[in-house]
Order: structure tokens, then sequence, then C-alpha cells
């Protein structure tokens, strides 16, 4: 049988430091990928399904929904290469990025890829 434990403040054993729950809430990762130089995801969370569109460009379905579009999305690439945000206008089940390769001019290019969203869950 699960249990629930309800909780509005946690603090430490000397009830110095507290945190309300909302804090806590709002303040973890809501989706994390960490992909391969394709859409192979190595781990993740909350992602459903990844698609590689084309050469650096990789597309990212979560499992469950953000609460709006006014999430924050951090990405990163291994080995100093560079990373982007692809979509301008976030939607509520997807993120996307395009990496790129500082080698030839700053093209498209596959590089392994890290991704975190921060926001509101849904």
């Amino acid at each position: 049988m699960a249990s629930i434990l309800r909780v509005n403040t946690l603090t430490d054993a000397s009830s110095n430091n507290s945190t309300p729950m909302a804090t806590v809430n709002q303040g973890t990762a809501k989706a994390w990928v960490q992909g391969d130089t394709g859409a192979n995801v190595e781990d993740s969370f909350n992602v459903g399904s990844s698609t590689d569109v084309g050469t650096g460009d990789y597309s990212y379905t979560m499992s469950s929904n953000m609460g709006n579009n006014d999430y924050s999305q951090q990405v990163s690439c291994n080995g100093g290469e560079l990373c982007a945000v692809k979509n301008v206008t976030l939607v509520v089940n997807q993120f996307k990025l395009i990496t790129y390769t500082r080698a030839s001019s700053f093209t498209a290019a596959d590089q392994r890829h890290y991704v975190v969203i921060l926001g509101d869950s849904a």
C-alpha cells in the first residue's frame, strides 16, 4: 500500500533552515535528457520519445506536459561544441534543439547533448 506524507515545510534537525514545499516542487527539473550524437536517449526523465530530425537537429516529446509554455530550457554539448534552442515558441509537450560544430564555421553537426527543462508542470 502506498503512503502519503503531507507537509507544508521541510526543516533541518535543528529547525534552523526551512523550505516551503512549494519551493521544493518549483525548484526541481521537470524534464531532462542526455542524448548521443543521434536522437538516442542515453538517460532521461519525463521524456517519452525522441526524433532525429536531421543533422544536429533533435526533437523530444515529454511524457507529462508542462503547465504552460513559459518554461526554461537549458542546453549544452559535450566537448565545448555549441548547442542552441531550436524553437522560439515553446510548446507544453515538446522541446527542440540544434547542435553545431566550431570546426566547420558553426554548421549543424551531430553532437552529444544535454537538456534540462525548468518551470511549472501541468
